[in-house]
């Protein structure tokens, strides 16, 4: 069968040990980093994330339909204010990445976002796909959303997320050459690590993602493709909390991406306020931006290595 079905690259079972190889090890994950204990004492730390994508996904695909539109602009209008508020009334710092044209369109939101105390960070510029650029292209744009935030906000972001989590053979190139503190795009492991490439360290701290902490495949509605939401609210909020359960268990990082699209939602936000009555119900919770989290992560990068020792966790009362 040719490998092509397979959306393999044709004959790839052909390449040499060091092609293979090459491939794998141009970006990997390096040293786990976390530390003895999180900053206050805390037992773990919580990175709460939303990209504020809004219109930029039709856009970006050239979609230009006010239906298409529309459903971005509910993320702005009524999904990011009910979460600034619900983050405002249980205190909880969060980030927000946004493409710069997302932060263009509403320049109030971003700025909304760093005066109640949040990071902004690095989303792309129009959520562009980046596999399908040229190097000088994406840096481009990257170059260019990093200066939009900066001039909308008055405040450059340290921290990136690539627009669909995507790595092209340059994306990492580009993050060192600009500059940024951390990633937020990868998938290696629960805790935040040092992306090394081609088995070099690079000093860029990793604070991974993953599906299953993400609101979009359990949510999304595409009316024309076969993207269908499956997932119950309730069922949803029933695997985070066991994610942050066995995160808290760990001594290690609970981290969530969010939409305000999608999580924005009466029925939804209903799981994102009990997921949140749920972890400050916990004794020993250090709530954390990313670019917070990537510090912490840093200091154990630029201090000694030292095996972490996880107490027993305390019983929770019901």
């Amino acid at each position: 069968m040719p490998t092509d079905d397979f959306g393999l690259p044709a004959e790839s079972w052909r390449w040499t040990e060091q092609t293979w190889r090459g491939h794998v090890e141009a970006v990997r994950a390096g040293r786990r980093l976390v530390p003895d204990r999180w900053p206050g004492g805390a037992r773990v730390a919580v990175a709460l994330s939303f990209d504020s994508d809004h219109e930029t996904i039709p856009l970006r695909d050239g979609e230009t339909s006010p239906g298409r539109l529309a459903q971005g602009e509910y993320g702005a209008r009524t999904g990011a204010p009910r979460i600034l508020d619900l983050l405002g009334r249980h205190s909880v710092p969060a980030t927000f990445f946004m493409p710069a044209v997302s932060a263009l369109i509403h320049p109030e939101e971003a700025r909304a976002y760093t005066r109640d105390g949040h990071e902004l960070a690095v989303h792309g510029w129009i959520h562009e796909r980046n596999m399908l650029l040229g190097r000088d292209d994406e840096r481009e744009l990257t170059a260019r959303a990093l200066d939009s935030l900066e001039s909308l906000t008055g405040r450059r972001p340290v921290g990136i997320r690539t627009p669909s989590w995507d790595f092209s053979d340059s994306t990492l190139d580009i993050m060192l050459e600009l500059g940024f503190a951390y990633d937020s795009s990868l998938m290696a492991d629960d805790e935040p690590y040092e992306i090394l490439a081609e088995g070099r360290p690079t000093g860029l701290v990793e604070i991974p993602v993953d599906w299953i902490r993400d609101d979009a495949p359990y949510f999304t509605m595409d009316r024309y493709g076969s993207v269908r939401p499956h997932s119950r609210p309730r069922d949803v909020l029933e695997i985070w909390r066991d994610e942050f359960d066995a995160a808290y268990r760990d001594g290690g990082v609970f981290q969530l991406t969010l939409h305000p699209h999608v999580i924005g939602h009466r029925s939804r936000l209903v799981a994102l306020r009990e997921l949140l009555d749920h972890i400050t119900g916990h004794a020993d919770v250090w709530f954390a931006t990313h670019a917070q989290l990537a510090d912490a992560a840093r200091a154990v990068l630029n201090g000694p290595t030292t095996a972490r020792p996880v107490p027993d966790a305390p019983e929770q009362t019901p």
